[in-house]
C-alpha cells in the first residue's frame, strides 16, 4: 500500500461512516435488545464478540512486527494501549456476559470486516505512514500537552467503558430475563454510558497519538454508537417512562 492509497482508504472509511451514521437512524442493528429472527442464523454471543473483536487485535499486532517499528517510543506505547483495550474486548469481555442471548452471524460479519479495515488504518497511521516523527522524539513526544491530555482521557474512556460494562453485567441474578434500568456511575447521566465510555477513550487516543487514521475511528465510533444509543433511549422511555429522568442518550448534558 501507497501513502496515496492510504490516505484514500480514510476518505472512502470516513464517508462510509457517514452512511452507516444516518441508516443507523432506520435501521436497528439486530443485535441485544434489538435481535429478531429477521437478521438471519445466529451464534452464542460470547462466541460471536470473540470472533467479531479479534481480527484488529491480530491485524494491528501482525502488521506490527511487519513494519519493523519494534519497541521504539511512543510508537510501542500505542500499540499497548490499543490492544489493551482489544485484548479486554476479544478474550476476557465475551466470556463475562451472563445469558443466553444470541448475534446474528449477518452482524459478526461485518464487525469482522469493519475490525480489519481498522487494523489497517490504525497499523497505518501509526506504523507505516505516521504524520508525526514519532521515533524523532522518542518518550519527550508524551510531554506534550495534547499527548499529555490525550493519555489522561484514553484511561478516564477506557474506566468508565469497563465499569458501564460491569454494571450491566450485574442488572440480573441468574435466571432472571427482565429489563432493568442501568442507574449506577455514568449510568446516572446518559443511558448508554458504556458507548459513551468508547467514545471518550478513543477520543483520547487520537488526541494522544495526533494520527488521522485514529480520528477516522473516532467518527466511526460516533456513527455507530451514537444511533444506537438513540435506540437505546428510546426503548428505556417505552418501557421505563418517567423514570429514565433528564438522563441523555450518550453525552452527559448534551445528547
Amino acid at each position: 500500500m501507497t501513502a496515496h492509497s492510504f490516505h484514500l482508504l480514510l476518505w472512502i472509511m470516513s464517508a462510509c461512516a457517514l452512511f452507516v451514521f444516518i441508516a443507523l437512524y432506520f435501521v436497528k442493528a439486530g443485535y441485544g435488545m434489538f435481535r429478531t429472527s429477521s437478521w438471519g442464523r445466529a451464534i452464542d454471543n460470547r462466541w460471536a464478540w470473540m470472533w467479531m473483536e479479534m481480527p484488529v487485535f491480530v491485524v494491528m499486532l501482525v502488521l506490527w512486527w511487519q513494519s519493523g517499528v519494534g519497541l521504539t517510543w511512543p510508537t510501542f506505547l500505542f500499540l499497548l494501549l490499543f490492544e489493551l483495550h482489544y485484548f479486554q474486548r476479544s478474550f476476557i469481555f465475551p466470556f463475562m456476559i451472563t445469558g443466553k442471548s444470541k448475534m446474528p452471524l449477518a452482524i459478526m460479519f461485518m464487525g469482522v470486516v469493519f475490525n480489519v479495515l481498522n487494523g489497517v488504518m490504525q497499523a497505518g497511521g501509526l506504523f507505516y505512514f505516521p504524520e508525526t516523527d514519532y521515533a524523532a522524539e522518542g518518550w519527550k513526544y508524551l510531554l506534550r500537552p495534547q499527548a499529555m491530555t490525550g493519555l489522561i482521557v484514553f484511561f478516564a474512556g477506557l474506566a468508565i467503558n469497563w465499569h458501564s460494562d460491569h454494571v450491566i453485567r450485574h442488572l440480573r441474578k441468574p435466571g432472571d430475563t427482565a429489563h432493568y434500568l442501568p442507574e449506577k456511575g455514568f449510568y446516572r447521566y446518559v443511558t448508554s454510558a458504556n458507548y459513551f465510555g468508547e467514545l471518550v477513550e478513543w477520543t483520547g487516543f487520537a488526541l494522544l497519538t495526533a494520527s488521522p487514521a485514529a480520528w477516522v475511528f473516532v467518527w466511526w465510533t460516533f456513527a455507530n454508537l451514537v444511533p444506537r444509543a438513540n435506540a437505546i433511549h428510546r426503548r428505556y422511555r417505552q418501557e421505563f417512562g418517567e423514570k429514565v429522568g433528564q438522563r441523555k442518550r450518550i453525552i452527559p448534558f448534551i445528547y
